[in-house]
């Protein structure tokens, strides 16, 4: 303490409102005569009574008004009487049964009535309809419920509604201090060309004030479960600094390919379902590999961030996705697919090539599942295949989720016929797989439906000497040998094939096999690769987007943990044969360990030939008696007539197709953006990793009646901070708008100076 400060009298200043207690501007809680009455935006819109024992009206106070996302968590439990701990647990209950939850205390035991009964005794009770009644005019045809299960329903329908009603004027309060705070702050007073500017000017805008859309918050309603939802939407506002402002690209660009008119246009219009959206688009662009990643996207500025009312909660999002998905999962992975295949048709006369490849997906967890067979660890291992299509860049199409793990030479014509369907039968289309399609009967019944395609040949087949290589081809930088000597014959009439031979610098034959009239190198080239070193090209670019899918977008992510019995009739690897064999494989070992050990003992050694003799004796007395035992237990059975009926299950999908899907405008829109910068970059192949870094930056935010400018702040060296500056300047020019913007206007992205 100073001599200044020591010489002035320390007064006591008391409280100047000893019963009030702030927690927001103009809103406050205030005791008189022994009840609480709240007060927001100077009007009062409740009251309760902190010594009743009934918290229920506070409860629903306090949840509401922490609704809005400007809203101080700590001060508000203070405000209400109780600890932060607890106003969260309030939260998430809202959040899981709706307002009557917190109004009264929970009703019955385990919610079992399914989502159409619930809407039939809710109209009923709508109307007026004693409990007695709503019970005797339950529809014919459902799951017929008691008495006391209606009663109970009853009781939750009135805490709902009654909850419902008591934030009713709490919403309206917050809604009408919003409008008058965004009167306050005139949001275009500069000119267009004022509020555009070079990096090293400034514009003077403020964080919570800066937006043209003169609204209050939206309220979505969910029409599936029939009550209010919590995302609630926000006009865009802009700020100093937005945590993840490079997800806004992700956004805009998936609105670009389609995502969001699709995902309305089959059932998912809304703004609750675009938040749920534009959250997995920005978890998932910033690296978080499942749905569940969005925890990460919460951050202080995630409401500005989604344009919603708050941060969303994980199993929020999966709710929102999973109710889409349950019914329109096929159509909106069809409906990207159109699309996507699109681009890849010809206007020139060339032939679209896709790969055609699959990948086991591994599966840990408690269910017991089909096996199938992982490359990788060369054996079976449980999982799902799925079977992928890529186009020729490699970018990924579609994907077909098999749990009972079919041959390729299975799905090749429903892919193929897939694809033609898209494309019409007058774009040539080009087929590229492994050896593992390559068999002679699918071979030919693919060029009988008009399909060219290319693919190795299964050995063995015959080594050529040198005069059948005509000439030298480059493959990624090496130089092979090339000839066409003689036609594959299918065999059974199928008729012939082109065979394509080729050597590699290290002396080792591939043959490959086709059918098209395409030159022999432009052929090798979609299979193997094109000539240049560095340019990326051939099947691998479809491995690499394998391994590149798992790392950076998560595609071997359950996402969907519900499962079903596999179909009665299902045919199935026997388990009991496979032990069989197992058994008769060890008895064998047995044997022959046996016999060696036999035949390696002296003549004189009478006690070791009496122990190997009688281990002999039972070696073959168990191959026998397996022996006998293996012709009646069949290789494959029905699942009910093996040891896995009512065991083996299977994933049902409809999530994890959804999510997937996304995962593929994910991967188009982070590809159509590697290709804009990699010119730019020192090192054209640190392309994608650049992007992510965008994807992640913050930045500032500025919103005018024209345009919504966003300045990013990516993680950077010089010359990719020059790269990222022409790639921002592309995507501006691109004109892109953010989902559900009402205005639609274009974003303009720019770099932050160092």
């Amino acid at each position: 303490m100073t001599q200044a400060t020591a010489s002035v009298p320390q007064l006591p200043i008391a409280e100047s409102s000893p019963n009030v207690r702030w927690f927001g501007p103009y809103s406050s809680v205030v005791e008189r005569n022994g009840t609480m009455h709240v007060f927001v935006g100077g009007m009062l819109v409740g009251q309760f009574d902190p010594a009743d024992r009934d918290r229920g009206a506070r409860n629903v106070y306090a949840v509401t008004l922490a609704k809005e996302p400007t809203m101080h968590l700590g001060q508000l439990a203070t405000a209400f009487g109780m600890g932060e701990e607890y106003l969260r647990q309030l939260r998430r209950l809202e959040e899981a049964k709706g307002l009557g939850a917190v109004l009264k205390s929970a009703v019955g035991g385990q919610w079992r009535i399914t989502e159409d009964k619930r809407q039939e005794l809710h109209a009923l009770f709508a109307a007026g309809v004693t409990v007695s009644e709503a019970t005797r005019r339950q529809k014919r045809g459902k799951k017929h419920l008691s008495r006391a299960t209606v009663s109970r329903e009853r009781q939750r329908w009135a805490a709902n509604r009654d909850g419902e009603k008591l934030a009713a004027p709490i919403a309206a309060a917050m809604s009408a201090v919003v409008a008058e705070q965004l009167a306050l702050f005139p949001t275009s007073t500069a000119a267009p060309s004022e509020a555009i500017r070079g990096d090293n000017d400034r514009v003077d805008t403020t964080d919570e004030t800066t937006t043209v859309v003169d609204r209050a918050s939206s309220v979505a309603v969910d029409e599936h479960v029939g009550a209010m939802i919590t995302l609630g939407s926000r006009p865009v506002i802009g700020g100093p600094v937005v945590q993840h402002a490079g997800t806004w690209m992700m956004m805009a660009m998936a609105e670009r390919d389609g995502l969001h008119d699709e995902v309305a246009a089959h059932g998912g219009a809304g703004e609750a379902m675009r938040i749920a959206l534009d959250a997995t688009l920005a978890a998932l662009a910033i690296g978080e590999r499942a749905v569940e990643g969005v925890r990460r996207v919460a951050t202080p500025t995630a409401a500005k961030l989604l344009r919603s009312d708050r941060a969303p909660a994980a199993t929020t999002i999966r709710t929102r996705l999973w109710e889409f998905a349950k019914t329109h999962a096929a159509e909106l992975m069809a409906a990207m697919t159109q699309r996507y295949v699109d681009v890849a048709r010809r206007d020139d006369g060339e032939p679209a090539v896709f790969y055609i490849d699959n990948h086991l997906r591994q599966y840990t967890g408690k269910h017991t599942v089909r096996k199938g067979w992982r490359m990788q660890d060369r054996r079976a291992v449980p999982g799902t295949s799925d079977y992928y299509v890529h186009d020729e860049d490699g970018r990924p199409l579609f994907r077909v989720d098999v749990p009972s793990h079919d041959s390729l030479t299975m799905w090749l014509p429903r892919i193929a016929t897939r694809l033609r369907e898209a494309l019409g039968a007058s774009q040539p289309i080009v087929l590229v797989f492994d050896r593992a399609g390559s068999f002679s009967e699918e071979l030919a019944n693919l060029r009988d439906a008009g399909f060219d395609f290319i693919a190795y040949e299964r050995k063995p087949y015959a080594v050529v000497d040198g005069s059948a290589f005509d000439r030298k081809i480059a493959i990624r930088g090496e130089m092979y040998e090339l000839g066409e000597p003689r036609r594959k014959n299918l065999g059974k009439g199928r008729g012939r094939v082109r065979r394509i031979v080729m050597r590699s610098p290290e002396g080792s034959q591939i043959n490959v096999l086709a059918v098209s009239a395409l030159p022999a190198e432009r052929l090798v080239g979609f299979l193997l690769g094109r000539q240049g070193k560095d340019d990326p090209s051939g099947r691998w670019q479809q491995e690499n987007a394998f391994r590149h899918g798992v790392e950076r977008w998560g595609q071997n992510q359950l996402d969907g943990r519900k499962v079903k019995p596999v179909p009665a009739g299902t045919i199935i690897p026997n388990p009991r044969r496979r032990r069989i064999e197992r058994a008769l494989s060890l008895a064998r070992a047995d044997e022959g360990r046996a016999h060696c050990a036999l035949a390696g003992l002296a003549p004189d050694d009478g006690e070791g030939r009496a122990r190997v003799e009688a281990d002999l004796a039972d070696a073959i007395w168990r191959r026998v008696h397996i022996e006998l035992l293996r012709p009646l237990v069949p290789k494959h059975a029905p699942v009910e007539a093996t040891e896995l009926a009512g065991k083996l299950v299977q994933h049902t999908g409809e999530l994890k197709i959804v999510v997937d899907t996304i995962r593929v405008v994910c991967a188009n829109v982070e590809a159509d953006l590697a290709d804009l910068v990699a010119p730019y970059l020192p090192k054209p192949r640190e392309a994608k990793k650049v992007i992510a870094n965008v994807f992640a930056a913050p930045g500032r935010v500025d919103v005018t009646a024209d345009e919504i400018r966003v300045r990013l702040a990516p993680a950077a060296n010089r010359s990719e901070r020059a790269a990222i500056r022409w790639l921002l300047t592309h995507v501006t020019a691109m004109r892109l708008t953010l989902p559900g913007d009402v205005e639609r206007r274009p974003l303009r992205f720019e770099l932050q100076p160092s």
